[in-house]
């Protein structure tokens, strides 16, 4: 049976792929399906009445140790496991099949069906409808699904699946493809799964995590254009997903593949996009439509055609992992102004979210693409959460994200790329030389660092497609997670080499959701002028205790007891607006801090209210003889809404206790 098989399945006509590495066993009684020979591990304990099992790796094809694990004595039934292309869901055949024949078939006529596949009725539903199951003599039900439904007197035929449903708390199914344990930049085990090396724990993008807080990953109504050369659209993880392909030179949707020059754009799509597939790899988002869009160009026409097509054809983020240091080729006015067009007037005025890699020169300076005011530079950092060496710095850079310089990302190849020799020159497309498979290879740079942002701002789209290009930056700049020293960082929370430092997608996505419906707001100016809360301030706000009412200092989620509160803050001075109205001493809020500077108040409640769009409640005490400011988020009539609260606020790097207001006199 080949690979893939089209079925309809109720209304619809879907493209099934079996697993490369998963099947489904009954067993005789008493018998441990992890002792056997061949199988790995196992998966799942119960889907269609199967154990479902992944199988080593190594030797023949799924087919062949499939046959042999149906010879083995405590083997009872062995079945493929299928995913419907585009889903990381299994499905599992039961073995039935329901067939509806057309109206006034005879029963004879009906018997000729069941002997041809050797089917065996199971229960008769009126005089045309018929549960039947596959026999030892029978092809898989899922071949004999689609025969049936070739055949005239059959009306219809689906085969019986099973697969896990959603129990609707955030859970998602996680990507069973074979690299995708490789992929340390989307979660960090802390070491790599097949070489001995070590990294950092959670050094990653939080990917993951953002999955599981969607539910799912990411939409297929969100459109990833990548503009790059090099796009090999036979690739597994890339070619079923591909919309509007341009050609710049050609003026085309013929891209031009096989050239060995060109193989960048391969590695760079599959980190963005790469589609769960149960083989290979995943990108940051996989269920996002990719645009590629080929052909890079310092060309003035070249540049406006390029970022023209990209938004007038839907797409909602542009991925450039490319650019120029060379002083001679600063970015001329008609240049900016066309990728300034697509930042600020596409997607119907909400614009397109342009992503640039800020170079890979060790400069401190980024390419003069990436200097553009309306993009998100992206710099690099390492497994390890330590600055990328060869990353480009300077006051553009937006944010940074994991990719090599430590250990490398695993990405898509390009079926004619050469590959690169790594620092012993002896290998090709992998670093330490073990080949985990012909089409994917070791990767890295600011080129992937780039199209990684760019996935997750697909996420972000997909849980908040009204966010504009705008609002996009300024949450990750919000929600970026500090590494490296903290004297890397200025007053603003920005550093030369990581920006407002290394993205996190859960926490970015979180703060999309909160943002739905207009509820919340992002500061929308410029994150280089823009004040941003960062988890470590200069001088960090008192917190007091809600059990014992000793103060502590807040430290973006550690607290570290003392007895005084703390001075003023470096940036406790500015010009601020504002109301007073008297509270009346009743409902819930969260407390998040207690001030003995009025200055750092004024600076914490603007922080606050542009987060979490609250009202902002101040309690003037004393302690220790000094007056200390206690401010409390929001006014809620119960503590359950308050607790709600609360978890938004840690979902954007705030801690806080519910406090009764009326418990601050």
């Amino acid at each position: 049976m080949a690979n893939k098989i089209k079925l309809n399945i109720g209304s619809n006509k879907v493209v099934l792929k079996k697993s490369s590495k998963l099947v489904g066993v009954k067993t005789k009684a008493s018998s441990n399906i992890e002792d056997t020979k061949g199988v790995k591990k196992k998966v799942l304990k119960n889907l269609g009445g199967f154990e479902i099992v992944e199988l080593k790796r190594k030797g023949n094809s799924c087919d062949q140790k499939l046959d042999a694990l149906r010879e083995k004595a405590e083997v009872k039934v062995g079945t493929h496991v299928y995913y419907v292309e585009g889903s990381v869901r299994p499905l599992l055949p039961t073995g039935e099949i329901i067939i509806e024949f057309q109206d006034n078939t005879n029963l004879e006529e009906q018997n000729i069906v069941f002997d041809e596949y050797s089917l065996e009725v199971v229960e008769r539903r009126g005089d045309c409808c018929v549960i039947a199951k596959v026999t030892a003599n029978s092809p898989n039900p899922i071949k004999v699904a689609k025969y049936l439904q070739d055949i005239s007197m059959v009306r219809n035929a689906e085969p019986d699946l099973d697969t896990l449903l959603d129990e609707y708390d955030g859970e998602f199914i996680a990507p069973h493809d074979e690299l995708v344990n490789h992929q340390w930049h989307l979660k960090n085990p802390g070491f790599v799964v097949d070489a001995q090396w070590p990294m950092k724990k959670g050094a990653d993008a939080k990917v993951w995590e953002a999955w599981q807080k969607m539910g799912n990953m990411g939409s297929s109504n969100i459109t990833v254009a990548v503009i790059d050369n090099g796009f090999d659209l036979t690739h597994p993880d890339i070619k079923d997903k591909v919309s509007k392909p341009y050609d710049l030179w050609t003026d085309t949707s013929n891209i031009e593949q096989g050239d060995p020059r060109f193989t960048h754009g391969t590695p760079c799509a599959s980190v963005a996009v790469a589609r769960p597939n149960g083989t290979g790899i995943v990108g940051a988002a996989p269920n996002s439509k990719f645009m590629p869009i080929s052909g890079t160009s310092y060309s003035l026409r070249a540049t406006e055609k390029m970022f023209k097509y990209a938004a007038d054809n839907g797409a909602d983020v542009i991925s450039c992992s490319w650019g120029t240091t060379d002083a001679a080729f600063e970015l001329s006015e008609m240049k900016k102004a066309a990728i300034t067009n697509a930042a600020r007037n596409g997607r119907n005025g909400k614009g397109c979210v342009i992503v640039y890699a800020v170079g890979n020169d060790n400069f401190d300076y980024v390419s003069y693409y990436a200097q553009h005011p309306d993009v998100i530079a992206v710099a690099a950092c390492t497994s390890k959460d330590e600055y990328a060496t060869y990353s480009n710095r300077g006051p553009e850079v937006t944010i940074c994200a994991p990719s090599n310089g430590d250990w490398p990302i695993t990405a898509a190849r390009a079926f004619w790329d050469e590959g690169v020799s790594w620092e012993s020159g002896a290998y090709r497309y992998w670093r330490d030389g073990k080949d985990r498979g012909h089409q994917y290879k070791h990767f890295g740079g600011t080129s992937s660092s780039c199209p990684l942002v760019a996935g997750i701002c697909a996420l972000m789209l997909s849980e908040n497609p009204d966010l504009t290009a705008k609002q996009v930056k300024d949450i990750l700049c919000q929600t970026a997670d500090k590494i490296g020293s903290p004297q890397e960082y200025d007053a603003r929370g920005h550093s030369k080499k990581f920006g407002y430092g290394r993205i996190n997608a859960h926490a970015a996505v979180t703060r999309a959701i909160t943002m739905r419906g207009g509820s919340g707001s992002s500061d929308t100016q410029d994150p280089s002028t823009t004040t941003v809360p960062t988890p470590t301030p200069p001088a960090p706000p008192v917190v007091t205790n809600p059990t014992t009412g000793t103060p502590s200092t807040s430290t973006g989620g550690s607290s570290t007891s003392t007895g005084t509160a703390t001075t003023s803050m470096s940036t406790g001075r500015g010009i601020f607006r504002f109301s007073v109205q008297r509270q009346e001493p009743s409902g819930f809020g969260v407390q998040m801090g207690a001030f003995r500077e009025y200055g750092n108040v004024l600076i914490y409640a603007e922080r606050m209210q542009k987060l979490f769009n609250e009202p902002i409640i101040v309690s003037i005490n004393k302690l220790a003889g000094d007056t200390v400011y206690k401010m409390v988020v929001g006014v809620f009539n119960t503590r359950q809404e308050a607790r709600v609260l609360k978890q938004v606020m840690a979902d954007n790097g705030v801690t806080g206790f519910i406090r009764n207001i009326k418990d601050l006199k």
